[in-house]
């Protein structure tokens, strides 16, 4: 199973129609969705499907057409995160119409070709390849280092509180949990 650590763009235009593809991690999908909704009132669709890994290790899917021709466009999106083996990771798309209608195979097409590049261009992460690390923090930083710890998809794991100080034990992948490391220098 593969993932992204950040968000990615794409662009594609058919026939005047205007594609503009996200993958983002599912921790940031309702406030991208958000974002794009408020910078792309003109926009006539904002199309999403994701894949995640729930807390039983089951992958849950959902998808939106969001007005356009049912499963038009929210299912082959879907189709894309399935095909790549994607999870814990959403694409959505804006659609300007370009003034030619596309017809259900055309935005079939499109939103897939869509989707598709933005997956290509996209540096895919493997999910399993999980690591530990141990931190050291103040336990006034402690709910503020949760909050990124949920963010960058780790997992704490084990954690001691010893006076002043929490000794923590968090595991995810490698690349968030040096991103981790990183903020937590702050934190001592």
């Amino acid at each position: 199973m593969l993932t992204v650590l950040k968000s990615y763009i794409e662009t594609y235009e058919v026939k005047k129609s205007k594609f503009i593809s996200h993958l983002v991690p599912i921790n940031q999908f309702k406030e991208y969705l958000k974002i794009l909704r408020d910078e792309h009132q003109k926009a006539n669709h904002i199309v999403w499907a994701y894949r995640r890994l729930n807390g039983n290790g089951i992958i849950e899917e959902r998808e939106t057409d969001d007005g356009e021709p049912k499963n038009s466009s929210g299912k082959p999106t879907l189709r894309v995160l399935q095909g790549n083996n994607l999870v814990n990771v959403a694409i959505l798309t804006v659609r300007y119409f370009g003034g030619i209608k596309l017809g259900v195979g055309g935005l079939v097409k499109a939103y897939t070709e869509s989707a598709a590049r933005v997956v290509k261009n996209a540096e895919l992460i493997d999910l399993l390849s999980k690591e530990k690390r141990n931190f050291e923090i103040d336990i006034r930083k402690y709910d503020h280092f949760m909050y990124f710890i949920k963010k960058y998809n780790l997992s704490l794991i084990d954690n001691q509180f010893l006076g002043e100080k929490v000794k923590l034990t968090v595991e995810g992948n490698k690349e968030n949990l040096e991103l981790l490391f990183n903020i937590s220098k702050g934190f001592n």
